[in-house]
């Protein structure tokens, strides 16, 4: 039984703030190297965003190789008896696929810092400077393929009735007004809900309460597989977590996302 077993997914400052010092605590910064370097909540590793990407065209936002991610876990001291708070300072689209990047690696001991660090600094909580030393060991990893919805797999599913394809990316990239991939548009069936809509600038980018009741509307409801995306799986890393936060049972991410379904010849796309 750990400090963090009665706690839910998405966590406040406060809880965070009275277990800062928990043995098994991995705390996770995806903010930035200037703003990581300027102050960062005590005791968090920070993670490029960039190392939780593939990063080659056409589709940048697949899974890193399999190597790459053991070396990062391993710095990081994995272990199974880890517990990981997850925080960025953009409303949880990094930190949302860092948690993606946990369900791949079939770790479920983790949480999410409700609107990251402008929550924690919107409640005067403390910062430091300080780096914690990073481990030498390599983790061993065995990835799960359940997280992950696959360009085939999602073409199969298309048309399907228990199916809400949830596209996180600007109403105009939706449309096909802007065109960030050979073709322009979106994929057939596909919702389109915006990431930042999902956030509480008001509540320093908590997640909104009203979240759920927007979601029905639209159809995007629990007794449907969800698989979202966007561009590259950044922005639909907050709609990844949204979706598990509201305890979806049936959550994928396209990690391939518009970058390769856009540039493929054989896609479907509607406009």
């Amino acid at each position: 039984m750990t400090a963090f077993a009665e706690l839910p997914l998405l966590i406040e400052p406060a809880q965070l703030a009275s277990r800062l010092n928990v043995p098994e605590l991995i705390l996770i910064d995806l903010t930035s190297s200037a703003r990581y370097a300027a102050g960062h909540i005590p005791g968090a590793y920070f993670v490029d965003p960039k190392r939780t990407q593939l990063g080659q065209p056409p589709a940048p936002g697949l899974l890193p190789e399999h190597a790459q991610l053991e070396q990062l876990f391993g710095e990081l001291g994995h272990n199974p008896e880890a517990v990981y708070v997850v925080y960025d300072d953009e409303g949880g689209g990094w930190a949302g696929r860092f948690i993606w990047l946990l369900d791949v690696i079939g770790h479920s001991r983790y949480h999410y810092l409700n609107g990251g660090l402008p929550a924690w600094l919107a409640e005067e909580r403390g910062l430091s400077t300080t780096v914690p030393v990073a481990h030498t060991e390599t983790a061993t990893l065995i990835l799960q393929s359940a997280p992950t919805a696959t360009r085939e797999y999602l073409q199969s599913r298309l048309g399907a009735a228990d199916l809400a394809i949830w596209d996180a990316r600007a109403p105009s990239e939706y449309n096909g007004e802007k065109a960030l991939a050979q073709k322009a548009g979106h994929i057939p069936g596909a919702i389109n809900f915006e990431w930042t809509a999902g956030m509480d600038p008001s509540r320093a980018l908590r997640i909104r309460d009203d979240l759920q009741t927007q979601l029905n509307d639209l159809g995007i409801t629990a007794d449907k597989e969800i698989i979202t995306h966007c561009q590259t799986h950044h922005r639909s890393g907050f709609t990844y977590l949204a979706a598990k936060v509201l305890g979806y049972p049936r959550v994928k991410a396209y990690a391939g996302s518009w970058g390769e379904w856009g540039n493929h010849p054989d896609t479907p796309v509607e406009r």
